[in-house]
């Protein structure tokens, strides 16, 4: 069948305008088409605010740190940042460490422990804000190398992720309040006596929690048990058998779970 040059044209007219909307949809970056919910914040903020919760203005832009709680979630495009900024100062006052689990927001209060979730292949991670930003459009966080790498985002430089607040810690990781019982056992606090366990990890089915607990029942000599938060409905897996508040930060400093942490029953 013959094809007549104006229906030629029509042809390759159209052809050409499929290929172009083609391109035009995957050369879209995460960004511009993944909608952000970031974590809300409180316009009412004093300027009389102590330290990093008091506002500040970036760019012309005024930022509300807010207090927040756990279990509360955000959804937005993360980036990552390097080498560029390895051994400077965060915004904290702390040494930057790209290979360590640590992340930057414009309002989460510092040491905000997060539970970070790639969506694009369902990696997870986990990192603490000792940092601010990114201030960028679009992008809600930040992520350390160590961290972006764990979540498989190195190469792409950016992904849509989901923000889980987990916890509060300090400056070595280990949080200043166990949100199972409210107990301070850190922020240069000494306790004599007392029952110390260590946190492995936070889920938000039992069914996840019990099976942490099933595979780490008899671990190293410690027991794991389960704990349901009656707050915030988190199911929480803790190690239990410390003799004391420094046997339980060793095992926190001995990395042998990632975002581990010490509290008080």
């Amino acid at each position: 069948m013959q094809v007549s040059v104006k229906n030629k044209i029509l042809l390759l007219t159209l052809g050409g305008l499929i290929a172009f909307l083609i391109t035009a949809c995957a050369s879209k970056t995460p960004s511009s088409y993944y909608p952000s919910r970031d974590f809300r914040t409180d316009k009412s903020t004093s300027f009389e605010a102590k330290g990093t919760m008091k506002p500040y203005t970036i760019n012309g832009k005024t930022y509300y740190p807010t207090v927040v709680e756990v279990g509360e979630r955000a959804e937005g495009i993360a980036s990552w940042y390097g080498p560029g900024f390895h051994g400077k100062k965060t915004s904290n006052g702390e040494t930057y460490n790209q290979y360590a689990f640590t992340a930057a927001h414009k309002t989460l209060p510092m040491n905000t422990v997060l539970s970070v979730t790639n969506l694009n292949n369902g990696l997870k991670t986990q990192v603490r804000i000792n940092d601010r930003g990114p201030f960028v459009d679009n992008r809600i966080i930040d992520l350390s190398k160590a961290a972006a790498e764990q979540i498989g985002m190195l190469q792409s430089g950016t992904a849509p992720v989901r923000l889980e607040v987990i916890g509060f810690g300090s400056v070595d990781g280990t949080p200043s309040r166990s949100y199972n019982t409210g107990d301070v056992v850190n922020n240069g606090r000494t306790y004599e006596g007392g029952v110390f366990m260590v946190q492995i990890g936070a889920f938000r089915y039992k069914e996840g929690a019990d099976k942490t607990a099933k595979q780490y029942s008899s671990y190293q000599g410690y027991k794991a048990i389960v704990r349901t938060s009656t707050k915030d409905g988190l199911n929480r897996v803790f190690l239990t058998g410390f003799r004391s508040i420094e046997e339980a930060r060793d095992f926190v400093n001995s990395g042998a779970f990632m975002g581990a942490f010490v509290v008080r029953e």
